[in-house]
């Protein structure tokens, strides 16, 4: 996939595995590897990507939806790891890493022409981040696995070009389906996931002239379903341009080219 434009592309979504693609001018990199090393393979050569061209892994806590490939890709193709030393210190099969590279909470860096800016989100992890990405003109915001859309998080998504925001559940779903009554409780907790009501509540405070599509992530299988996420979150949308997308688990979402 060589172009010269901001490219974004769900490659897995959900409690099975996350992995997002990300590209500026040619320089691809990976939001999270939370899928084996042979199937992120499989499913970068679904979009006519190779695994080799990646130059960054960035992980956003330890979750092993969230990290499952992440050793094996920087093992096979020598890409760079990025994460905070918190989250290093709390992951346990990630494996040898020889090129690591450790970034903080609040403090913005570089990685080619992409400004990255990480944000601390309300999640039951050792140090989770949100995080944005801007090239040139574009602005990506990204805010997965989070129980609380704090006042933190909506003033660093804003102005984003793209949303990639957590819908996790369906309140009715969760609260009358087969969870135990303590997983029900850290779903719905400020340290567990955002439901679709929440996603619409927080989409509706981002909308501005700049937001062009947001992706709806991290759907529950067993507590959501793509129908009732969109329509939820298309009440906030009504009227605008902006295009909505529903990531799935199983297969790798639209590409979208800015």
């Amino acid at each position: 996939m060589k172009n010269n434009s901001f490219c974004v592309c769900p490659l897995a979504s959900g409690s099975r595995g996350n992995s997002l693609f990300v590209s500026c001018s040619d320089f691809p990199i990976l939001i999270d590897a939370g899928l084996s090393g042979i199937e992120i393979q499989r499913r970068l050569n679904a979009l006519n990507i190779e695994p080799e061209s990646l130059k960054a892994i960035i992980i956003t806590h330890e979750h092993s939806d969230h990290v499952k490939g992440a050793g094996i890709l920087h093992r096979r193709y020598n890409i760079p790891v990025y994460i905070t030393k918190k989250t290093w210190h709390a992951c346990s099969n990630l494996g040898e890493i020889k090129d690591l590279q450790f970034f903080e909470c609040g403090k913005p860096f570089k990685i080619n022409q992409i400004k990255i800016h990480p944000f601390s989100i309300s999640h039951d992890a050792m140090d989770p981040v949100g995080l944005t990405l801007e090239y040139k003109t574009h602005k990506l915001g990204i805010a997965t696995d989070l129980g609380i859309a704090t006042t933190l998080v909506k003033d660093h998504l804003n102005n984003s070009t793209v949303l990639y925001l957590e819908a996790n559940h369906d309140p009715d779903m969760l609260i009358n389906g087969s969870y135990p009554w303590h997983l029900k409780q850290r779903i719905k907790g400020r340290t567990g996931h955002l439901s679709n009501i929440d996603a619409k509540e927080l989409i509706a405070g981002l909308k501005t002239d700049n937001l062009k599509h947001v992706i709806l992530a991290h759907l529950s299988e067993e507590n959501n379903c793509p129908k009732k996420a969109a329509g939820e979150v298309l009440k906030s949308l009504n009227g605008s341009d902006i295009v909505l997308h529903v990531a799935k688990p199983d297969k790798p979402g639209r590409v979208i080219k800015l």
